[in-house]
């Protein structure tokens, strides 16, 4: 990146010669100043050198340019990396994990942003800093009455950008908080639309719609006002500013204003030469302030980001390698037992524990519910044994060992998920079962879907699903995740959060079949409010609504 910039400013200071060589070929033609000859060239010579040095500048500043854009896409990625290994380690018991459309606005579009203000804004600001004090010097042993007017009207340029910059920095800010919301709105209204239409919300929900288009637009065009209100500014102060120089180095020629000139008068070819490098005094500046609004564009996106990266509450090993043993292949783990002693914690901002002072034993193979009304810390608990979180106090053990940050990872490899509602990913039916786990064959998938009862689907649909499980019900994508854990032979403990919720009495009572069914020889903890579902475990567990120090 700083290559870049500085060959742009290099670029930038080749105008110097190119316009003293064009001065003084115009000024020989018209008898006056200093003939090429005088200086070694002749005029055929200087108009190739005035050429020669433009290709180099066009050259240097588009390799320039390039250099700067790619630097500037391979931060954006290292960027993104960042955020989205940070999202990926956020525990789901983080407050303030952002939605998933949000997530997605800031590390698309929004991230987007940053690409012309690394490329663009930061060149710019250097030659805003390096190429005009190289036109004063050079102008100043010339005349220092121009060098005095450039010097006069270049600090009011920087001064009302940045004035208008601090309002350009809290409208771009709110402007990309309203597209992120906008796109956490959208998103989360898509994955509803069968609830929208079944609830009669179609017309509530459009009209929601319409006022956050409307809101982001307002927002919008907030940031081109300010934008274009920038780019007014500089262009009168530098309209105004190459005026006084035109105007001064006129009546200088003209014998009206005698001053300002070193011991004499300016010949032509030396008033041209200060005429000529006035515009390119305030060229930078101009440059500076035509991209201004992206740089409170682009340091509103790298805040965003950066906030994207920000871990208030971690899983436990989160950078633990998700390689496996080869050897795991095919062998059955056995079923651990579970304890859990004294455990608390307490989400972020909660005046009361979400558990407290909580111990309980599982026996290797127990069939355990955790039973309470939602609220009561069923799915915190769960979390906390997956080690999705660290707790504030206490500590699980799985198979006797204390679940910690050295061991999470190779502990959780062991643990089956299903929650709700499992995510289905965009494919096919057995892609979804293997979920890229080498050791899971093909035929391992197909054993796993009959066994769920989903043999129908892969064989009448070619088992193509769409994202989110579209093609499936809620019963259906159920049997997808209880396939996935049966498949894996290495999945001992199983965690099922509230698995028979928002189904009917006949699709639950289906589900909890087979979940018992594959839970032979694994250790199982449901958490449910279903009283026929916790009926058929083992034991329950009563969850007060209180913080718990629950028995069985």
């Amino acid at each position: 990146m700083r290559l870049g910039a500085g060959l742009q400013v290099f670029a930038a200071l080749l105008w110097l010669p190119q316009a003293a060589l064009i001065a003084l070929v115009i000024g020989d033609l018209a008898g006056q100043g200093p003939a090429p000859e005088d200086v070694g060239l002749n005029a055929a010579t200087a108009a190739l050198a005035v050429a020669a040095l433009g290709i180099v500048r066009a050259l240097l500043d588009g390799y320039a340019g390039r250099l700067c854009f790619g630097r500037a896409r391979a931060i954006l990625s290292e960027r993104r990396a960042k955020a989205a290994k940070a999202l990926a380690a956020r525990s789901p018991l983080d407050s303030g994990r952002p939605a998933s459309g949000v997530a997605a606005s800031i590390l698309g579009e929004q991230g987007e942003a940053i690409v012309p203000y690394l490329s663009r804004y930061r060149p710019a600001r250097l030659k805003a800093l390096l190429v005009p004090l190289a036109i004063v010097l050079t102008v100043f042993p010339v005349s220092w009455a121009a060098a005095i007017v450039l010097l006069i009207a270049a600090p009011l340029i920087p001064v009302f950008m940045a004035l208008i910059g601090w309002r350009a920095q809290a409208a771009s800010e709110a402007q990309l908080a309203g597209l992120g919301d906008m796109n956490g709105f959208l998103l989360d209204r898509l994955r509803g639309l069968a609830t929208i239409r079944a609830m009669g919300a179609v017309d509530a929900t459009a009209k929601r719609l319409r006022q956050e288009a409307e809101t982001l637009r307002a927002r919008t065009m907030a940031v081109l006002r300010i934008a274009f209100l920038s780019s007014a500014v500089l262009e009168l102060f530098a309209a105004l500013g190459v005026a006084m120089v035109a105007v001064y180095i006129g009546f200088h020629l003209l014998g009206q204003l005698p001053f300002g000139a070193w011991g004499g008068r300016l010949s032509l070819g030396e008033g041209l030469f200060v005429l000529l490098l006035a515009p390119a005094f305030f060229e930078p500046l101009r440059d500076l302030s035509s991209i201004w609004h992206d740089r409170a564009a682009g340091e509103a996106a790298l805040k965003a980001l950066d906030d994207l990266s920000a871990i208030d509450l971690a899983l436990l090993d989160a950078d633990a390698d998700d390689a496996e043993d080869s050897q795991r292949e095919g062998a059955r783990a056995p079923a651990p037992a579970l304890r859990l002693e004294n455990l608390s914690f307490a989400h972020a901002g909660a005046e009361q524990a979400a558990i407290e002072d909580f111990s309980l034993s599982v026996e290797a193979g127990e069939k355990i519910a955790l039973f309470g009304p939602s609220g009561s810390g069923k799915s915190t608990l769960l979390a906390l044994i997956a080690g999705l979180a660290p707790a504030d106090g206490g500590r699980v053990l799985i198979a006797e060992q204390s679940l910690d940050e050295t061991n999470a990872g190779s502990l959780r490899r062991q643990i089956a998920w299903i929650g709700q509602t499992p995510h289905i990913f965009a494919g096919d039916l057995m892609s979804n079962v293997t979920l890229r786990r080498p050791w899971i064959g093909r035929d391992t998938a197909r054993r796993a879907l009959a066994a769920a009862g989903l043999s129908h689907i892969l064989a009448g649909r070619d088992g193509h699903l769409g994202e989110g499980g579209i093609g499936l019900s809620g019963g259906e994508a159920l049997r997808v995740a209880l396939a996935r854990f049966t498949a894996d032979p290495g999945n001992s403990l199983i965690l099922a959060d509230e698995p028979t919720a928002h189904l009917d009495s006949e699709t639950a009572e289906d589900i909890a079949d087979h979940l018992l069914a594959f839970a032979k020889g694994r250790t199982l903890i449901v958490a449910t409010h279903d009283p026929l579902l916790a009926h058929r475990m083992d034991c329950i567990v009563y969850l007060p609504k209180s913080a718990m120090r629950a028995v069985a």
